[in-house]
């Protein structure tokens, strides 16, 4: 029963050295206790009390403004135009509303223990970390313990404020979210559908294969036996970035590799999308859209470099390793008149995440 009665026993016998690492000391430092308790003002005088307690929950509710005025920022200062000042404009004003926001809170967290909540010393002793059942009731009895010091509990105007401030801060973040989507208009009916954003790019029948970032055309004639070379449509490169060059990239982006005819075989590939061994798959990877661009000539094998997924060319690059879960789309190719390596048409399937085709 005495056993029993000592709580403590298993936090001392945690607290004993292992005899091997005893070290006897002959002037071992003394505890020098705790300095005095120094009375802050607010504990002595009641108006500075209530003058904190007002200055915390100001500052939670000039959080509360911060989070309201970056939601406002986001419809007042629009970016569908593409402007830089616009840019500019929606990144400060929402930047400031957010960096007011989450500065207020932190100020008036800081403010709220120093000069509100209890103030003394205590001296906390280590223990082990597996502690009985009556230290954790001593655990619940410190959070209810810790509820009155802070006054958290007591003092409403400051929960209230913390809460609203808490809450609030959160919806800048939702709403900036809002504006990663995409949206359908008049002009681009589909803008706001992935799957038919990613059915379709610049490629059509008869458009050249031209190098990137040049833009000169590809004649077949040109491409060595095992080489791997980088194609955007001819028309891309005339592009500018106001009309979209680097989004119509991304998509039509494609590699371009000569094998031998025979190391195509024909159950495992559609000979009629190839020129004399010569094959272009998208260089977007069907995981999560990486560039695929590391090209072993002797295996004929494509690597996503970013999770390992691994795509075979001499077989209508299906995938042979790594999470990917479709092969890579091919774009039909052929010759036209002068030799130049043309698109027999766009890609027959949607290229990038196979997510994307999930409707």
């Amino acid at each position: 029963m005495a056993h029993e009665e000592d709580a403590l026993e298993h936090e001392r016998a945690s607290w004993k050295p292992s005899p091997g690492l005893a070290v006897a000391v002959p002037d071992p430092v003394h505890n020098p206790g705790l300095p005095p308790h120094r009375e802050r003002m607010t504990d002595k005088d009641p108006a500075a009390m209530k003058r904190a307690v007002r200055t915390v929950y100001t500052l939670f509710y000039l959080s509360l403004a911060g989070s309201i005025w970056a939601i406002a920022a986001y419809m007042l200062f629009p970016i569908e135009s593409g402007r830089i000042i616009d840019i500019r404009h929606n990144n400060l004003f929402i930047g400031l509303g957010i960096a007011l926001a989450l500065l207020a809170i932190g100020i008036g967290a800081i403010h709220w223990s120093k000069a509100v909540m209890s103030d003394k010393e205590f001296i906390e002793p280590r223990h082990a970390t597996r502690g009985r059942d009556t230290t954790r009731e001593a655990a619940v009895e410190a959070f209810r313990v810790a509820n009155d010091e802070s006054g958290f509990g007591r003092r409403t105007a400051i929960r209230g404020s913390l809460i609203a401030a808490l809450v609030a801060s959160i919806l800048p973040g939702i709403t900036l979210f809002r504006g990663l989507a995409p949206e359908s208009s008049p002009e681009n009916p589909i803008a706001g559908d992935p799957v038919a954003l990613l059915s379709h790019t610049m490629w059509k029948k008869g458009m050249r294969l031209a190098h990137d970032p040049s833009g000169e055309p590809i004649r077949a004639a040109d491409l060595t036996l095992g080489s791997a070379v980088h194609v955007i449509p001819e028309e891309l490169a005339s592009l500018s970035h106001h009309d979209g060059y680097l989004e119509e990239k991304a998509k039509a982006i494609v590699l371009l590799m000569r094998l031998l005819p025979e190391q195509l075989p024909a159950e495992h590939n559609k000979l009629d999308w190839s020129y004399n061994g010569i094959v272009a798959y998208s260089k977007v990877c069907t995981h999560v859209g990486c560039p695929v661009a590391l090209y072993e000539q002797q295996t004929h094998h494509l690597l996503c470099p970013c999770h390992q997924s691994q795509f075979d060319v001499s077989r209508s690059a299906a995938v042979i390793f790594g999470p990917a879960a479709r092969p890579l789309p091919q774009l039909p190719v052929t010759v036209d008149d002068e030799g130049y390596l043309v698109a027999q048409s766009d890609f027959t399937e949607p290229v990038g995440p196979s997510f994307w085709e999930r409707h």
